[in-house]
C-alpha cells in the first residue's frame, strides 16, 4: 500500500500527540491536574470506559476460542486469530490504562505478594493478570509461525485445550466479578442500575458484545487491509447474539419489577432517558433488526446491529459506574478534556498496534503451520519411488 496523507493518518498523529502531552501532565502533575475526580467521586471515565468497557469488549477472544477448540466448530477458525489479537490488545490496554488511574501506579504489582482473598478487586486483578498471560500464549502461534518455529507450534497444540479451558474459566470469573464491585455500595447506585444480579448481567452482556465486536473488527479490518469479509460466518454471530440479549431483557425486566424500580424508568428524569437509550441500543433495536428485518442475513443491517450493540454496552458500563453513582452522591462529575484525550489515545494506540500486527504477522491465516523438528526431512524422502511390476 502506498503511503499517503489521509484523514485517519492525520487524526491518529494528532490524537497520539495530544495523548503524549496528557501523559506528561498526568505523571508530573498528578490526577488533580488532568481529571475532575474528587474524594466523593474517585471513579471516572478511565474506570468506566478504559477498564470496564475494555475488559468487556475483549470478551470475543474467549468466546470464539471456546467455539473452535472446545465445541469443535472449525468453520469459525478464520475469525479466531483476529478475535484473539483483539482480546489480547484489549487486556494489555486495560492494564496500561490502569497505570493512569492509580494514584501510585508503581505499586500495581502489590497484589502479587499482598494477598487478600476476601477482596473482589484482588480476584479481578489476579484473573486479569492470568488471563492476559493465557491470551499471550493463545496469540503466540502467530509469532511462531512467522518465525517458522515448528517445535513451539507442536508444544502449543498439545496444551491448546487446557489453555482454552483456563481462559474461559478466568474470563467467567473476572467478567462477573467486575459487576460484584458495585454490590458493596447499594446506597450509592441509582435503583435503575443496582441489582444483586449485576455479576450475572455483566457476564452475559460481555458474551453478547464479544460476538458483536468480532463483527465490528472484521468490518474495519476488511476496509483497512482490503480483504474480503466473512459474511457467512458473521451471519451466524448475528444470530448467536439473540440469546444473550433475550436473557438480558428478561433478567433486567424481572429484577426491576421485583425491586419496585420499574416506575423510575417512566419518570421524567435524565436517568430514565439514559436508561431507555441504553436498553434501546443494547437490546431492543438489535433484536428488532435481527428478528424482524433479518439483519443477520443482510450485511449492512448486520453491521448496524453490531455497532448498536457495542454502543449500548459502552453506555451500560458508563451508566452503572458514572450515571448511577452521580445520581445519588450529586458530585456533578463530568470528564475533563485530558481524561477524554487519554481514553482516545489508549484506543488509538490499540488500533495502531493491531494494524502493525496484522501487517507483519499471519493473523488472517486459518491454521498454524506445524513443521517436523526432530530431524531434517529431505526432498527424496517426501515420497517413495514407485515399484516396477513384472511387465515393465
Amino acid at each position: 500500500m502506498k503511503r499517503r496523507i489521509s484523514f485517519w493518518r492525520v487524526a491518529t498523529v494528532l490524537i497520539l500527540g495530544a495523548f503524549a502531552v496528557a501523559t506528561y501532565l498526568r505523571f508530573t502533575g498528578g490526577l488533580a491536574r488532568v481529571t475532575n475526580l474528587s474524594d466523593s467521586f474517585p471513579w471516572g471515565l478511565w474506570v468506566a470506559f478504559d477498564i470496564l468497557c475494555g475488559v468487556g469488549l475483549a470478551a470475543g477472544g474467549f468466546t470464539v476460542a471456546a467455539m473452535v477448540y472446545l465445541f469443535g466448530w472449525e468453520r469459525y477458525r478464520p475469525v479466531l486469530r483476529p478475535a484473539i489479537l483483539t482480546a489480547f490488545l484489549g487486556y494489555l490496554l486495560v492494564v496500561f490504562a490502569l497505570l493512569f488511574d492509580l494514584g501510585k501506579p508503581w505499586n500495581v504489582w502489590h497484589p502479587l505478594v499482598m494477598y487478600n482473598p476476601h477482596s473482589v478487586m484482588f480476584e479481578v486483578g489476579w484473573c486479569v493478570m492470568l488471563y492476559t498471560t493465557v491470551l499471550a500464549l493463545e496469540f503466540a502461534p502467530s509469532v511462531w509461525q512467522k518465525l517458522r518455529w515448528g517445535r513451539g507450534l507442536l508444544i502449543w497444540k498439545r496444551i491448546t485445550v487446557p489453555l482454552v479451558l483456563a481462559g474461559v474459566l478466568l474470563s467467567t470469573l473476572h467478567q462477573s466479578s467486575l459487576g460484584s464491585l458495585f454490590l458493596i455500595m447499594p446506597q450509592k447506585i441509582h435503583p435503575l442500575w443496582f441489582s444483586n444480579l449485576l455479576p450475572i448481567l455483566f457476564f452475559i452482556s460481555a458474551v453478547g458484545v464479544g460476538l458483536a465486536m468480532v463483527i465490528v473488527e472484521s468490518y474495519f479490518s476488511s476496509r483497512a487491509f482490503g480483504r474480503e469479509i466473512e459474511w457467512h460466518l458473521l451471519s451466524d454471530f448475528g444470530k448467536f447474539m439473540i440469546l444473550p440479549m433475550l436473557i438480558m431483557a428478561v433478567l433486567r425486566g424481572f429484577d426491576l419489577f421485583q425491586s419496585g424500580g420499574l416506575a423510575l424508568a417512566f419518570a421524567a428524569t435524565p436517568e430514565a432517558a439514559l436508561f431507555w437509550l441504553e436498553i434501546g441500543l443494547s437490546i431492543l433495536a438489535p433484536l428488532v433488526l435481527i428478528l424482524v428485518f433479518g439483519a443477520s442475513d443482510r450485511p449492512k443491517l448486520l453491521m448496524v446491529t453490531a455497532f448498536l450493540s457495542v454502543g449500548g454496552f459502552i453506555l451500560n458500563r458508563i451508566n452503572v459506574s458514572i450515571t448511577a453513582i452521580d445520581a445519588t452522591v450529586r458530585a456533578g462529575y463530568f470528564p475533563s478534556f485530558w481524561e477524554v484525550v487519554i481514553s482516545l489515545g489508549v484506543v488509538t494506540l490499540g488500533c495502531v498496534v493491531f494494524a502493525t500486527a496484522a501487517k507483519y504477522l499471519p493473523i488472517y491465516e486459518n491454521e498454524p503451520l506445524v513443521e517436523r523438528w526432530k530431524r531434517p526431512v529431505y526432498v527424496w524422502e517426501s515420497a517413495p519411488a514407485p515399484k516396477r511390476d513384472a511387465v515393465s
